[in-house]
């Protein structure tokens, strides 16, 4: 250990609590609603039916879970809604840095030299993302909802309810299979999977990532100025 400490690296908060901690609920429910549905699918997964205690409670826990998974939603509209009303906005504010992030991006990935593009608060991969992840989440909740009440519809709706569940499911695990490589494998965007843990990430990091949004908020008085001698080291 040095002699001299070193300086605390300065942090500054991206999500309010309310978003970790929908974002947990949203991360379970998918993965336990999609273990509890794989032994109904196939009899290869059968051997999970008594991890479940047997296939009624299998069918008990999937519903639990269909239940908890549409809640994050309304977490955010009640606890943070202007932090819902900001992803919207992202989501459908597209301006030619969102497109010029994208070349930016595949040199990242693969370990060349790149230019941060100036970002707002989500950049074009995450909005992507997002947008993704809504468009499975509405698949599998309206297929799910015909397949849990068959008696209210046509059984041609039923039937095709089965087919949008498995495709949104799997399209879905696609999304998240990627969202996590991206957000805690690939190290340039590691730092900053702390946000959804505890809501605060690295602001060095925040600042070369999301350089609009930081910006704004030091103009607001809210983050570290990182241009400040001060500032320069440790943050």
């Amino acid at each position: 250990m040095s002699k001299q400490a070193q300086k605390p690296v300065a942090k500054v908060r991206r999500f309010p609590k309310a978003f970790v901690w929908a974002h947990a609920i949203n991360g379970i429910s998918f993965f336990a609603l999609y273990i509890t549905a794989l032994p109904m699918y196939t009899e290869f997964f059968d051997w999970l039916y008594p991890v479940f205690g047997g296939p009624a409670n299998a069918r008990l826990l999937h519903r639990i879970f269909a239940v908890t998974f549409v809640t994050p939603t309304l977490i955010l509209l009640i606890f943070s809604p202007k932090f819902l009303i900001l992803w919207l906005k992202e989501l459908i504010t597209w301006k030619k840095r969102d497109l010029e992030f994208f070349s930016s991006f595949v040199k990242e990935l693969f370990g060349f030299k790149f230019k941060h593009i100036k970002q707002t608060f989500f950049n074009a991969g995450e909005k992507i993302n997002s947008i993704l992840q809504m468009f499975c989440a509405i698949l599998v909740i309206c297929s799910g909802f015909t397949m849990w009440f068959p008696q209210f519809f046509p059984r041609a709706l039923v039937q095709w309810g089965y087919f949008f569940h498995n495709v949104g499911f799997a399209l879905g695990i696609a999304v998240i299979v990627g969202h996590i490589y991206l957000s805690v494998i690939h190290k340039n965007s590691r730092p900053g999977y702390s946000g959804v843990i505890t809501g605060e990430v690295p602001a060095r990091w925040a600042k070369d990532h999301y350089t609009e949004w930081y910006e704004e908020e030091v103009k607001k008085g809210n983050f570290p100025d990182l241009d400040d001698p001060k500032h320069k080291k440790g943050a």
